[in-house]
């Protein structure tokens, strides 16, 4: 048995021979995989692709599977230094502590704060995130610099709000914007609005056209919070998701991140329209906000990734919280003991999110021509052993520290957790320090205490009793 290690990954051409390979139709034993160029060659049983590239090595990988990247549906970049600033805060922190943060940094904290989110994202097991925008005043190429850098596939939003702001439209800068990525390999442009109240009517829908005419998504936060809806409702006279409609943005190219606040007349213009959704489980308990109704959302064809939104880049944490928040908001109370039954999570984390993110015919699945964005994933260990249902297992059981390897466009970008051609270590010290100086420029305001303080506080009501 070959030992495995980095130097056996990093040819140009490569054929991969795991245990198992999890494919479009389901974990398949004893195949192989090809990968060249980018991308996958060539997918099936091994013994077939060994007798048809007899001039390629083998690379034997016992005990490990090949599975797809995972895909980050919705994400911050750069408000990496800030993410730990949201426990225990009530919703709508965004007045409180991102506009504030994102609003100091400069060009270097931005490149920074990105790519530690994108190394983090990585070290996860995502190769592909969607950003939604960033509030900080620099060139948006600090920001696809640092995804570029760090290895991992990037959907970039371009902030395009403009009601009330007494500027100039927004769309010339989307335009630009979107022709301005189209040949990028790893970064795909997309636009993005805050919340629909933060653009025109006008800009709502343009920028739908826009991005349907480019094949790229407009992501918006969309029945997020009650504070939004009610808002919506008292400017409106409609639920932000119905005034969507009403404007002409929803549709195939829309990206609504959270929709955890949805009436059943919303779920049908969700899927009459093909509408795409990013479900954030971890931001609904980090933030107090509701809970998608994913499961439905499933048995009714609506169309919908999995989001961190900054939270913490760990997708095998993201897919476990993704089936634990559905079964405690709606399995416990109606006697649902299978809630997506394991394989609806890693669906919708790897093809479902990447179909929702603009990219389904690109990427988020183990098949020949797509590009080649996969895990080596280690299931040899006690977490998986004995093994019975191995993709539910790795919803509920798997962990990032099993993760061998991360290929993004057919290159080795990570090995046992850090990147194989830039010093990660260093690099995180270095953000590390530009975060604290970014915090202390930032006038951040918490609502909440530390646990320390709030511990000192409970001790102290305790001693008064």
């Amino acid at each position: 048995m070959t030992d495995l290690n980095p130097d056996l990954l990093g040819a140009d051409v490569l054929l991969l021979v795991p245990d198992a390979v999890l494919t479009p139709d389901g974990l398949m034993d004893g195949y192989a995989a090809v990968v060249a160029e980018g991308a996958f060659a060539s997918v099936g049983p091994a013994e077939r692709l060994e007798r048809a590239y007899p001039h390629l090595v083998p690379v034997r990988l016992p005990g490990h599977v090949l599975m797809p990247g995972f895909v980050d549906a919705h994400h911050h970049l750069t408000q990496s230094f800030g993410s730990a600033l949201a426990f225990g805060e009530p919703s709508e922190i965004f007045r409180r502590v991102w506009v504030p943060l994102e609003g100091a940094l400069d060009e270097e904290s931005a490149y920074a704060a990105a790519k530690l989110a994108a190394l983090e994202s990585l070290r996860g097991g995502f190769t592909t995130v969607a950003d939604a925008g960033t509030r900080a005043a620099v060139d948006l190429e600090a920001v696809a610099s640092a995804t570029r850098d760090a290895g991992i596939r990037c959907v970039l939003g371009l902030v395009c709000n403009d009601a009330g702001t007494g500027t100039a439209s927004a769309l010339p800068n989307a335009e630009k914007h979107l022709a301005r990525y189209a040949d990028d390999d790893l970064v795909h442009p997309s636009l993005a609005i805050s919340i629909p109240e933060a653009a025109t009517a006008d800009t709502l829908r343009d920028t739908a056209r826009l991005a349907a005419e480019a094949g790229a998504v407009v992501q918006i936060h969309v029945n997020e919070h009650l504070a939004g809806v009610e808002r919506s409702l008292v400017g409106q006279g409609m639920r932000p998701l119905e005034y969507l409609h009403q404007v002409g943005a929803l549709g195939p190219q829309l990206l609504a991140a959270h929709a955890t606040l949805l009436t059943p007349a919303e779920l049908t213009l969700l899927a009459d329209t093909g509408t795409a959704v990013s479900y954030n489980p971890v931001a609904s308990a980090w933030k107090g906000n509701a809970v998608a109704p994913a499961t439905t959302m499933a048995e009714r064809g609506i169309r919908f990734g999995l989001g961190t939104d900054g939270t913490r880049g760990d997708a095998f944490r993201l897919v476990e919280a993704a089936e634990f928040a559905q079964r405690i908001t709606y399995g416990l109370a109606t006697g649902d003991s299978s809630c997506g039954a394991g394989w609806t999570w890693l669906e919708h984390a790897g093809p479902g999110g990447s179909d929702a993110v603009g990219l389904g015919a690109r990427t988020g699945r183990i098949a020949d021509g797509l590009a080649a964005d996969f895990l080596l994933v280690d299931v040899s260990g006690p977490e998986m052993q004995p093994t019975w249902d191995l993709p539910w297992e790795l919803v509920r059981r798997g962990n990032r520290d099993q993760i061998s390897a991360v290929f993004v466009a057919g290159r080795l970008r990570l090995w046992r957790g850090w990147p194989v051609d830039w010093d990660g270590p260093a690099f995180v010290r270095r953000a590390a320090e530009l975060g604290r100086e970014a915090v202390r420029r930032a006038s951040v305001t918490r609502v909440h205490p530390t646990s320390t303080e709030a511990r000192t506080q409970a001790q102290a009501r305790s001693a008064a009793r």
